[in-house]
């Protein structure tokens, strides 16, 4: 593309100055791709990009377009245009971000300063940085693109990379060194398999960069380059028989080879996903609850009956909002005949407090008892009945996710984005897991605390 500061390499016919833009018109590609519009001294005056290049630069010369607040002072100056191709419209839509950024047309003149234009953000101060969609970029410890003209598509594009790149998304403050991180449970995008969960890292600190620059590589227009250098990595992967990594940057090629294949952007927004950041759900739980101090230890119980009639209950520990799988314990149900989940509540708060207590070790800042009103009413007679002086105990309904408060007659509703409650949710969810194991239980019976 010539500089948009010099004439057309070929002199328009001052008699005809249209002629050679019909004639354009005519032999448009059907391609998805970018389309510069120029005047008669063939600066680029606008920057677009399409789906079907033939269908959406034709559909300036209309007269919908003419009479267009938002196209009738730009079609009267279109005199000449130039179109590039793309092999997709995620290409199309980085593309023409980059041409506007670059070449500042007259006509796209709102995009140059004005920071509510969408940008995507990658975070560069982190161990495993995340990409971010963005009306208010940083200015450090960011690269950013942009800015974009759809946020709609960008959000669509940001979906449809993940699927190739496998980043992450999220906000947790994640560190390598951190061993706290191995016990933490990755959110839906690792399931269908759109994020390699650093969260719990799954993936080391240097094959996560090498996806990240691979990604900015094709950001930046490379995508030759990183189609080479996978598949450079992927044989050498193969030689030294690590075939997981093989499988995984085989998957990245074809993914990213099929690009042009996926569609509308549009049509690819990701699944809600409510990831839990342990750090916001502490913080949400104090705050609305009103502790006096942050929860760093949460513990959550729970009532299971095995197959024969056997009824075992869970405990699970959570330190700063992160479970801590050593401290996680079984209990199998002692005093209580048939099926009783009250009764069985009463023991094993029972035998938890007392143990602690026996210890001198301290009770837990939050217990979270799995059910409604009844269990923790359950849990808090225990407590009565040994004479402890009881740590702040809550419950947690599952069918409609209210929270039981001592001395509240009326169950508390959190919101369902809430920190807090995601985090409550993780906790009342890992203790319903744990308790129902039965093959381990029954495989293993020393792991019950006697």
């Amino acid at each position: 593309m010539p500089p948009a500061d010099e004439p057309h390499s070929k002199p328009l016919d001052p008699e005809n100055p249209y002629a050679l833009l019909h004639k354009k018109l005519d032999e448009l590609p059907t391609t998805s791709g970018v389309y510069l519009m120029k005047d008669n001294r063939g600066v680029v005056i606008y920057i677009g990009k399409a789906v079907n290049l033939r269908s959406r630069v034709n559909s300036y010369f209309t007269k919908a377009a003419r009479l267009d607040r938002r196209t009738a002072d730009l079609v009267p100056e279109i005199v000449d245009l130039e179109t590039i191709d793309t092999e997709s419209e995620v290409e199309a839509l980085l593309l023409e971000a980059r041409l506007i950024k670059d070449t500042q047309p007259r006509f796209n003149s709102e995009l140059k300063d004005d920071k509510s234009f969408p940008y995507l953000q990658i975070t560069t101060n982190e161990d495993f940085p995340r990409i971010e969609f963005t009306r208010t970029p940083k200015l450090k410890g960011t690269k950013l693109y942009g800015p974009f003209t759809n946020a709609k598509k960008l959000r669509g594009a940001i979906s449809v990379l993940q699927k190739v790149f496998r980043f992450r998304n999220c906000t947790l403050d994640i560190e390598e060194n951190d061993e706290k991180w191995r016990w933490f449970r990755p959110c839906l995008l690792h399931s269908i398999n759109q994020c390699t969960a650093p969260c719990n890292l799954r993936i080391t600190k240097e094959e996560y960069k090498k996806d990240i620059k691979h990604l900015r590589m094709f950001l930046d227009g490379n995508k030759k380059k990183v189609l080479k250098d996978l598949m450079k990595e992927m044989e050498e992967a193969s030689k030294e028989l690590k075939f997981e990594k093989a499988a995984r940057l085989r998957d990245q090629i074809k993914s990213l080879e099929n690009l042009n294949l996926r569609g509308d952007i549009e049509e690819h927004a990701q699944p809600e996903v409510f990831y839990i950041d342990p750090k916001k759900g502490v913080e949400g739980l104090k705050r609305v609850f009103k502790l006096d101090h942050l929860p760093r230890r949460i513990e959550g119980m729970d009532i299971a009956h095995l197959q024969g009639g056997q009824t075992v209950a869970s405990l699970v520990q959570f330190i700063d909002g992160l479970p801590f799988k050593h401290g996680y314990k079984r209990y199998k149900i002692r005093t209580v005949q048939g099926i009783d989940d009250f009764a069985s509540m009463r023991e094993v708060v029972s035998r938890r407090l007392r143990r602690l207590e026996q210890e001198g070790e301290p009770f837990p800042d939050i217990l979270l008892i799995d059910g409604g009103k009844g269990q923790l009413n359950a849990a808090l007679s225990a407590m009565r009945a040994i004479g402890v002086d009881p740590p702040f105990t809550i419950s947690l309904a599952k069918r409609e996710e209210e929270v039981y408060v001592p001395g509240e007659s009326e169950p508390r509703r959190l919101s369902r984005h809430s920190y807090a409650l995601r985090l409550l949710q993780y906790v009342r969810d890992e203790s319903h897991r744990f308790a129902q194991h039965y093959h381990h239980l029954l495989h293993h019976k020393h792991t019950f605390d006697e």
